[in-house]
């Protein structure tokens, strides 16, 4: 196994860790991150459960007095300098063409994960500071609570581009490294550097998306917490109620994009079957089904018979979901195949 398929398998388990990493190796890791730099080393390190205690603590919202003065944010000196010349490095080293394939073979698709769950965070703790501020009559500050998050490093959601540089000990980028194994998001400024845990809890579904219908799909020790259905975000008290669905909840809803978590949820099939739907099509292939929903593209899907009978004689049913375009069951099933009605001739069913 080549050493950038080991990183690679590394820095992906990584991005994904659970759980409080050592704390003694990440404050070491940080200093040392300061010194690399030609900085002073932070008077103080602090800890906070979540990135979103980090910021309360550095807005003063959690104490109500702050960190003190903390002094400027050294971001730029400890992280984005250091990525940037060790990316030109790489670049010179592999010309434009190498240096693609590098990052399509290392952290291209690491990228497509983490970068979601970053975006994801942010929105969330926006929206829980703002909702703080309004149970406290305060007024908040979006503008400056956005470039604080930038502020941050992102530990180990830097997975994707550690992942394609070398990270070795005596390299610029190993106290970073060395961080982001240990820890989540950290804010180092001159004086103090807060320093974010994972998370207890990761869920995802098989495309790699946050997504789970029972609880948070991420979560933090402190309480912050982030829900998902397949990567779209949702209200926790929304995924609470799918247990209790009906058709006419489905039907009476007036955000499609969350009618489509029902309707995914409760199961196309038997949504069909509840709402007493009626078919539109049938021939030999199967039978076409469409329910129009108001605000929404219609649910249109072909219900087909395995020909292949089970052990007991039975023959299992499959509905499968086709564009909203089909006007038969043929059409549907062809689409299934990639191919088009005229184009759709089996051999033989199975």
């Amino acid at each position: 196994m080549s050493a950038i398929v080991t990183d690679r398998i590394e820095w992906r388990a990584l991005s994904a860790a659970t759980g409080a990493g050592d704390r003694t190796a990440a404050e070491a890791a940080v200093r040392a991150a300061y010194r690399r730099a030609g900085l002073r080393e932070p008077a103080r390190i602090v800890w906070a459960r979540s990135p979103l205690e980090a910021v309360r603590l550095l807005t003063g919202s959690e104490t109500g007095e702050g960190l003190g003065d903390t002094g400027a944010c050294v971001r730029e000196a400890l992280r984005s300098r250091p990525w940037a010349a060790e990316r030109e490095r790489v670049h010179a080293e592999l010309g434009p063409k190498g240096f693609g394939a590098h990052w399509q073979a290392t952290g291209a698709d690491l990228w497509e994960l983490t970068s979601a769950v970053v975006e994801r965070i942010r929105a969330g703790v926006l929206e829980a500071m703002a909702t703080g501020h309004k149970e406290t009559g305060r007024r908040g500050d979006e503008t400056g609570l956005r470039l604080l998050l930038l502020d941050a490093v992102l530990g180990q959601h830097d997975a994707a581009w550690l992942c394609a540089f070398d990270t070795s000990p005596g390299r610029p980028l190993d106290a970073i490294a060395a961080v982001a194994r240990e820890a989540g998001w950290w804010w180092p400024y001159e004086n103090v550097a807060v320093i974010s845990e994972r998370p207890l809890e990761l869920h995802r579904d098989e495309a790699g998306r946050l997504d789970r219908a029972d609880g948070p799909a991420l979560a933090y020790s402190d309480g912050f917490a982030l829900h998902a259905w397949r990567g779209m975000p949702v209200a926790g008290e929304f995924l609470t109620g799918l247990a209790a669905l009906t058709p006419e909840r489905i039907r009476d809803e007036e955000n499609a994009e969350l009618r489509r978590v029902m309707l995914e949820y409760y199961g196309y099939d038997r949504y069909l079957e509840e709402s007493r739907a009626r078919p539109v099509h049938r021939d030999e292939t199967g039978v076409l089904w469409r329910i129009a929903l108001d605000g929404d593209e219609d649910v249109v899907m072909v219900e087909v018979v395995n020909s292949t009978p089970e052990p007991d004689g039975s023959s299992n049913i499959y509905w499968l979901r086709v564009p909203p375009s089909t006007r038969t069951a043929r059409e549907g099933v062809a689409w299934t195949f990639g191919l088009s009605a005229e184009a759709y001739d089996p051999i033989r069913q199975t």
